[in-house]
């Protein structure tokens, strides 16, 4: 069966909403996109005329039967703060959905879902794929502090969830990297998206070591289509595209090391 091409169209905007400092949540009318996009998996988003190269925006939700989207966005730049003053009616140009998303094994009954801050936006996709599947999910999120904790009304529902914050102002203090030994030895799969940081911490974490682990990449792209080779990592099977090999990748494959600090 031949996979389907990305959409390259319009989608129309139903409702921006802040959902904590800096973060919204964008949610599109778009079914071609809503209908075959997978956990993990991205847009790009044009941002008006004065800014010439799309953004990636990974998909956070995405729902066939009603033909909608979200994606929830941290305003960094222009071209976020563009998308953050959009009004509902409005058309955005879209491209997707692109990428390869994360993959669910069958036999995996436990999974482990570790979200560093905006890192919940693609897992939140992905818990509540799992959930449709009959799995356990344990979501681990993490934050600086609360306020910067998407909020429960935002939260996929999941077997049960973790909460670490830093300063200590809400969950367990720490960060997390510090997943209690219980939930990492019971989990058969893991998935993780965050910064760099975080994946640096958790590739040396030797509990993990028997453990199937799926991470998302978040590098500067500039097409999104595998053409400009802008978005090229090092990997233990030579150099591969973010855009197009990814966003998702095992721990494993990553040469860490070699991987620029954004």
């Amino acid at each position: 069966m031949a996979e389907a091409k990305p959409y390259l169209g319009t989608a129309s905007v139903l409702s921006v909403e802040d959902i904590m400092p800096g973060v919204f949540r964008l949610r599109l009318q778009c079914p071609e996109i809503a209908a075959e996009a997978k956990p993990g998996q991205f847009v790009m988003l044009k941002c008006g005329d004065q800014l010439l190269l799309r953004r990636p925006i990974s998909i956070s939700d995405a729902n066939a039967p009603s033909g909608q989207i979200g994606l929830m966005i941290a305003t960094v730049g222009k071209g976020t703060e563009w998308l953050s003053l959009r009004k509902p009616g409005e058309e955005l140009d879209i491209l997707g959905p692109l990428g390869n998303g994360f993959t669910i094994g069958e036999k995996a009954e436990k999974l482990l879902l570790i979200a560093g801050g905006m890192g919940i936006a693609p897992l939140n996709f992905l818990a509540r794929k799992a959930a449709s599947l009959g799995k356990k999910v344990t979501l681990v999120l993490g934050a600086r502090t609360g306020e910067l904790l998407c909020p429960p009304s935002h939260l996929p529902k999941v077997d049960e969830c973790v909460i670490c914050t830093e300063d200590a102002s809400i969950g367990i203090k720490g960060r997390v990297t510090d997943c209690p030994d219980a939930h990492i030895a019971e989990s058969q799969q893991v998935f993780a998206c965050g910064p760099l940081p975080m994946y640096r911490a958790l590739a040396k974490d030797h509990r993990f070591n028997e453990k199937s682990m799926q991470v998302s990449l978040e590098v500067r792209m500039a097409c999104g289509i595998g053409l400009c080779y802008g978005c090229t990592v090092k990997t233990r099977n030579g150099l591969k595209q973010v855009c197009q090999d990814g966003p998702v990748f095992q721990m494993g494959d990553i040469s860490w090391g070699d991987l620029a600090d954004l």
